[in-house]
């Protein structure tokens, strides 16, 4: 016995330092990202200050109620006068959108960011090996990856995933799928195309919870080449570092707080409740909790124990805001010296820059409270909201493209990705920069105007005085409106 072990002692040791090894490799693959391209919507698509007021003043079904409140959210939504809008909404047919209309729409923006993507790279698309489109609201038969591939004419034995329902979080879903392939698959090439369908799903009523994604959502999208090949390591921009995803749909109230619904007059559209900004919270309080110790110096995180130890007396409800510095109530005074007191983690001893999905203002305001970031850091997340609006799952990358053409990405560089989306989910991951950035991408137009001197919105000097007497005037002689 003990022979016959000796004999085998070799082989056996082989065996474990081979699948070893392939557990090293397999968790060693990296994820490069070569290039990236937003969408720069055409001119006659954009909406300014005075189409946006035409389109809410022209909806007959809007009591003066709502009107009042629509514009009043327009005022205060942080949103410019430059941002883009479906052509299906700005000519009116909202109501009545085509499924041409709607492949239109898409079409343009997957297929030029994709044209813009192969040029700027080099690469052909019969190269690609991995091709993972999220678009959450249009999922046609044959898939929008089918589209693309037959666009291309790519291999047969390319990997096709086509993501819906995923919100505006799906980028970075897709990311993580690229990067689960790329622990099987050596030396590959993968895609991500991350857009939104708007002008079919235009909310037509007037519930005040569904018109809020009206105020907010715009036209825009991206795509993204990934690579875990050495030989173009040399090529890439950015490493993915570390990937969190946190799925926070058990909690009904997270799970209702942003939903697709009809509403009692049976036109469908997106309730967003006030539930949201909570839910956002708890969610990305979880989320930081897990990443937290992958991404910060061992001191922050020894500074942070010590401080557990000191504050270990108070409640859990007072202890969650300390842990990523969350502040989840106001008015209670406890809490708030203990934020002043520097109660939390400080993600700034691991990160430089941080890009916030531009969900909003209150989205902005909350993740910069919570992580205790100041302008210089939200400043990309807030001018890409003003410029773009929110674009859903292609928001990310016009804030990074801010990042970049102001030069501010440095070899080096860490950048923190924060998206939050229906469902509930938090999906974070951390980029490493592998060179200094400076392309002016979708921003060249513009670059040198931002910040511009003053965020107030274009819309409130024009819309913010406004009141019921002018409204009802309007509504009986809209085509005499003087704006």
């Amino acid at each position: 016995m003990d022979l016959l072990f000796l004999c085998l002692l070799p082989f056996l040791f082989y065996s474990f330092f081979t699948l070893y090894k392939l557990i090293l490799e397999r968790r060693g693959q990296p994820c490069y990202m070569l290039a990236y391209e937003c969408f720069m919507p055409p001119e006659d698509t954009k909406l300014d200050t005075d189409s946006a007021a035409k389109i809410v003043l022209r909806n007959k079904k809007l009591r003066l109620e709502e009107l009042r409140f629509l514009l009043k959210t327009i005022v205060s939504s942080g949103i410019g006068e430059n941002t883009y809008c479906p052509r299906t909404v700005l000519e009116g047919r909202e109501e009545c959108p085509t499924l041409k209309d709607t492949y239109e729409e898409i079409d343009e923006i997957m297929f030029d960011t994709l044209d813009n993507l192969f040029k700027k790279t080099g690469i052909s698309p019969s190269e690609i090996d991995f091709l993972v489109v999220n678009v959450s609201l249009f999922s046609p038969a044959p898939s929008l990856t089918a589209r693309i591939i037959n666009r291309y004419k790519m291999r047969e034995n390319i990997k096709a995933f086509n993501l819906a329902g995923m919100g505006c979080s799906a980028s970075v879903v897709a990311i993580d799928v690229v990067q689960q392939l790329f622990k099987t698959y050596k030396n590959s090439v993968g895609i991500v195309v991350s857009t939104e369908d708007l002008g079919a799903h235009w909310y037509c009523g007037r519930d005040k919870k569904m018109m809020l994604s009206n105020c907010l959502f715009r036209s825009g999208g991206c795509s993204m080449m990934f690579t875990n090949k050495a030989s173009l390591k040399s090529r890439a921009i950015l490493k993915l570092k570390h990937m969190e995803r946190t799925q926070y749909g058990a909690d009904d109230e997270a799970y209702n707080c942003c939903i697709q619904v009809e509403d009692e007059l049976g036109y469908s559209g997106f309730r967003l409740t006030k539930s949201l900004v909570k839910s956002a919270a708890q969610a990305l309080t979880v989320n930081l909790q897990t990443m937290a110790p992958k991404i910060l110096p061992l001191w922050e995180m020894v500074r942070f124990f010590f401080a557990s130890i000191r504050y270990s007396g108070m409640k859990k409800r007072e202890l969650l805001p300390f842990l990523t510095g969350m502040v989840l109530g106001k008015g209670n005074k406890k809490k708030t010296k203990f934020n002043v007191l520097g109660g939390g983690l400080n993600f700034k001893a691991g990160i430089e820059h941080f890009c916030v999905h531009p969900g909003g203002r209150a989205v902005i305001d909350g993740v910069g409270k919570g992580l205790r970031l100041n302008e210089y850091d939200l400043e990309p997340a807030r001018m890409a909201l003003h410029r773009w609006g929110n674009t859903s799952a292609g928001g990310l990358w016009y804030v990074l493209g801010y990042m970049e053409a102001k030069k501010r990405l440095k070899k080096g560089d860490r950048i923190l990705m924060i998206s939050l989306g229906a469902g509930f989910k938090c999906n974070n991951c951390v980029w490493e920069v592998m060179r200094d950035l400076s392309d002016t991408n979708v921003w060249k137009d513009c670059i040198e105007s931002y910040p511009p001197n003053t965020l107030n919105n274009p819309f409130k000097e024009k819309y913010d005085w406004i009141n019921d007497e002018y409204l009802s005037f309007v509504r009986l002689d809209f085509s005499r409106m003087v704006l």
